[in-house]
């Protein structure tokens, strides 16, 4: 046997080199998550001249006013709300409380296009609710009588706010339930009213938990684009699709995505900021829990009833209206073939960005806990951007990346070979699946993270003893381990890439239908109800991680 290689020097030296390989692998990982960006804004600064002109004198400056009043409008509703909804089942126990707690996350099953369709439909001026209205009120058509139109802003901001307010809820409550009981019970002992408990102690604590959960709710109204076209919204990423889809001008696109690229930072910077000098300590010793208040019976069901609302609104009367007209669709003509070419479509493409977005977050998960450091946490801060951006601002920097990389294969086989090698990686869908690779990375790597960090270091040690690589530890400690939380990742990654739009409609390849992009086009067209089953298939695909998470909250 070589006794070089079984010193403790040269055992050191090849564990480093082992760690090295894992680094190399998550800045290779940062790396092509970056690339995009760096896409776009090379795309951005090469515009064509007077593009910047053009864009502050038609496009920008109302597209920028509408993003911003609806950024306020949303922020201010699920804060509102989620806060609301939060305290209410929290600081009071009132029949149905335990089903109102976990109803509460619902809209999360919705996405914001889905809503926009749903009621476009629902309050049209012959649909059903303003036919019954005209009905009890005596008028007989919509020319007498008819409800104010939502499409318009603050129909947009109502239906976002019903639909991105668990955002806020969640956080906001689970750090509801964490406060001491000790404290209400000083304040009560001081004379205070369960209203000024709230406004005194538990708002002031919750503010961190608010402010992350409305910076959540506000990236995921930056990333919309079906609700606002639809309620007739010309926000910043309307204008990028719009711009390079309807326009074909890609430099405008690019440009514009840059603008709102630095609005997404700005918003977190602020956010950040607004929690710079914010601190929240536990006691070391085990504290009770803050016990709910038991109202009355009559209290309970005003409780209940104010509790459901954003249920209501949120979820049960869009699903209801989505399962109606279903059936109706179903009965009348069945499912057709395209339906299961855009299931096919749908499932395949976002398992395999699943998968691929599983390993990769895994990689760069466990390389933060492997080396930490400088490197192996920038790696994972860069690696994780994607999330922060818009969809549409990650699809045109892939579409200006692999684009411009097909043309180089194309014309390097032209050149060497006579042959065309057509387009590549726009044509298989495969920019598709590195866009919603590189957006949903953060999903996968946080949960991942999370999951690895409950494992004891001990446990590393104890296998690097027993001679075992950085590879062989995580595949025969971490992975049985971490089990929960990468299935809990993966369900996470899979209904999102099911959900989302924007990067779909840009990246698809020509003739390629997802239940999204069906949905968008049917509702673009005015025709709702050939779309329905697709929406409720979302709907239903989306209810999975809403399952999850009322187990997660129930257990905790």
């Amino acid at each position: 046997m070589d006794q070089r290689l079984t010193t403790p020097f040269a055992l050191n030296r090849r564990r480093s080199r082992s760690g090295s390989g894992w680094i190399i692998s998550a800045a290779m990982v940062a790396g092509l998550v970056l690339l995009p960006v760096l896409a776009l804004v090379l795309q951005a600064v090469q515009g064509s001249d007077g593009l910047w002109s053009h864009l502050l004198a038609t496009t920008l400056p109302a597209a920028l006013a509408d993003t911003l009043i609806l950024l306020c409008g949303v922020g201010l509703l699920v804060a509102f709300l989620g806060t609301g909804a939060a305290w209410l089942v929290t600081a009071y126990d009132f029949p149905c409380r335990r089903i109102l707690e976990w109803a509460l996350i619902l809209p999360l099953a919705v996405p914001t296009y889905i809503i926009a369709y749903a009621y476009l439909d629902i309050l049209h001026p012959i649909g059903v609710v303003q036919g019954a209205i005209r009905w009890a009120l005596g008028f007989s058509s919509p020319r007498e009588f008819r409800l104010p139109d939502i499409r318009n802003m603050a129909g947009c901001i109502t239906l976002l706010g019903f639909v991105l307010y668990p955002y806020v809820y969640i956080p906001t409550r689970a750090l509801f339930l964490m406060q001491s009981s000790s404290l209400i019970e000083a304040a009560r002992t001081l004379g205070v009213s369960r209203r000024d408990i709230f406004w005194r102690a538990a708002l002031p604590l919750a503010r961190p938990a608010i402010a992350v959960g409305v910076s959540l709710a506000l990236m995921e109204t930056l990333n919309d684009i079906g609700a606002s076209e639809f309620l007739g919204i010309r926000t910043l990423t309307v204008s990028i699709y719009t711009t390079w889809v309807t326009r074909a001008d890609l430099p405008g696109a690019s440009q514009i995505a840059l603008s709102l690229l630095f609005i997404v930072v700005a918003l977190v910077a602020i956010e950040r900021w607004a929690r710079r000098e914010q601190r929240y300590s536990i006691s070391a010793q085990r504290s009770r829990l803050a016990e709910p208040l038991q109202v009355t019976a009559r209290q309970g069901l005003v409780f209940f009833c104010v509790g459901s609302i954003p249920v209501l609104i949120g979820f049960v009367f869009p699903a209801l209206y989505l399962a109606t007209e279903a059936w109706h669709r179903f009965q009348f003509a069945g499912l057709s073939p395209r339906f299961l070419t855009e299931a096919v479509n749908t499932i395949v493409f976002a398992f395999t960005a699943t998968i691929i977005t599983v390993l990769l977050g895994v990689l760069i998960a466990y390389v933060a806990r492997l080396r930490p450091g400088t490197a192996s946490t920038w790696s994972f801060r860069l690696a994780t951007i994607g999330y922060a951006a818009p969809g549409t601002v990650i699809a045109i920097g892939v579409l200006i990346l692999l684009a411009g990389l097909d043309q180089f294969i194309n014309k390097s086989a032209m050149a060497w070979f006579g042959v065309s090698t057509g387009l590549i990686f726009m044509g298989s869908g495969a920019a598709l699946i590195y866009a919603y690779t590189t957006r949903f990375l953060a999903i996968s790597a946080g949960g991942i993270e999370a999951g690895l960090s409950r494992i004891p270091l001990s446990f590393d040690h104890a296998s690097r003893t027993l001679g075992q690589s950085a590879s062989g530890t995580f595949r025969h400690v971490h992975l049985p381990l971490s089990k929960a939380a990468l299935t809990a990742a993966a369900l996470l990654v899979f209904v999102d890439c099911v959900k989302e739009l924007p990067a779909t409609l840009l990246l698809r390849p020509l003739n390629f239908e997802t239940f999204a992009t069906h949905l968008y086009g049917e509702a673009a067209r005015g025709t709702y109800e050939e779309a329905s089953i697709a929406a409720l298939a979302i709907v239903v695909i989306g209810i999975l991680p809403v399952i999850l998470l009322s187990r997660v909250g129930r257990r905790a």
